[in-house]
């Protein structure tokens, strides 16, 4: 591979005329496949309530996962801390390195389904093109899906009632501690969490801007993802957030940033194109509040109706997919990580077709590598 390694971020997507069973094995098998391609990581993401996607429980599905790989690094890309604790995320991760010890990410993200809301005094994140040529697009606003019924139910269905998250970076820190060994109640008595304690996990955080989740990570010297492929306007600001927030870390001497990015590649760009035509109703249906639907074939996506107004819904995310050639979206790579200086990239691939998908991410690779 290249001296960037390549990383996988996988949303276990359920495409139509499929199963979440289905859905689940063509994961595992992704997972074998991309190990053997060279990639350095498999990250499960957490999404609730979306016909679309399976993976509700990064936990579960990536110890599965292990038990079906040797070597590639394994993780949350993220869990969800608003609706958790810090002792069942440390707990659950404990019992998957004590059968696979050292393959572990932590990867910890702040919401639970609800879109982050830019600070009312936020200055206009920088729009255009990167002197590099990447694209940055105008800011997508959350605002009109923040009171939609459906969050609201899965924010009653996730937490107990009455139950209030817990401050996102005390959440970290005691995260951290309990890892460490050196948790204690203001009260002063100890916890320890077994299995848990001592683990050999690396903690990351995941984030799509440069406020409290890119502070929180550069605050504790940890490492950090930065979501293009979610909120591509304000990448360049979470990476810089995230730089001038760290602060070395025993673990950690100078900031670690991954960079993910939705990709599709195909022997040639047209072919690209049509594997492509899915995401843009895919990206609708999440924006909308109507929870991602399963993913439609290219035809089924032709078919479906299509206006004006649902261009400019998506038109943030479907012209910053990177989708062509190997050589095409080996380009956008390099621009995306020139922008960024990431030290990683974490791939998103979905296609209808299973093949489709492996297909993509192993010209992906065999293009990488040769640039190396």
């Amino acid at each position: 591979m290249s001296r960037t390694p390549l990383g996988v971020l996988d949303l276990v997507p359920v495409t139509s005329g499929s199963t979440a069973a289905e859905a689940l094995h063509r994961s595992i098998d992704l997972a074998r496949q991309t190990e053997r391609f060279g990639y350095a990581r498999y990250w499960f993401a957490e999404h609730h309530l979306n016909p679309g996607v399976a993976g509700t429980s990064p936990a579960v599905v990536l110890a599965l996962t292990a038990s079906a790989t040797t070597k590639i690094r394994l993780g949350s890309g993220a869990v969800q801390l608003g609706h958790r604790t810090a002792l069942s995320t440390v707990e659950e991760f404990g019992l998957i390195d004590a059968l696979h010890p050292g393959r572990l990410d932590l990867g910890l993200g702040r919401s639970a389904g609800r879109p982050p809301a830019p600070a009312p005094d936020a200055e206009p994140p920088f729009e255009g093109w990167t002197a590099g040529g990447l694209r940055i697009p105008a800011r997508f606003s959350f605002a009109p899906l923040l009171g939609h019924p459906r969050l609201a139910l899965q924010q009653r269905l996730l937490n107990l009632p009455g139950a209030r998250p817990q401050d996102y970076a005390a959440q970290v820190a005691d995260v951290l501690a309990l890892l460490r060994g050196e948790y204690r109640s203001p009260e002063g008595v100890e916890a320890h969490a077994v299995p848990g304690e001592g683990a050999d996990v690396q903690v990351w955080i995941l984030g799509s801007s440069g406020g409290v989740s890119a502070e929180t990570a550069g605050a504790n010297g940890l490492r950090f993802a930065a979501n293009y492929h979610v909120s591509p306007a304000s990448v360049l600001e979470a990476a810089e957030g995230y730089r001038a927030a760290f602060k070395p870390s025993a673990g950690l001497e100078r900031p670690h940033l991954t960079v993910s990015a939705d990709v599709v590649v195909a022997e040639d760009d047209a072919g690209a194109r049509e594997l492509a035509a899915g995401y843009a109703p895919w990206v609708r249906s999440i924006r909308t509040g109507e929870g991602a639907i399963p993913y439609p074939s290219p035809a089924e996506a032709r078919r479906l109706p299509w206006t004006e107004a649902d261009d400019a819904l998506v038109a943030d995310r479907v012209e910053t997919q990177f989708v062509g050639s190997p050589a095409t979206v080996a380009d956008h790579l390099e621009r995306l990580r020139e922008a960024t200086g990431a030290d990683e990239l974490l791939i998103t691939t979905i296609t209808h077709d299973h093949a489709d998908r492996v297909r993509s991410y192993r010209l992906l690779a065999e293009e990488w590598a040769r640039r190396d």
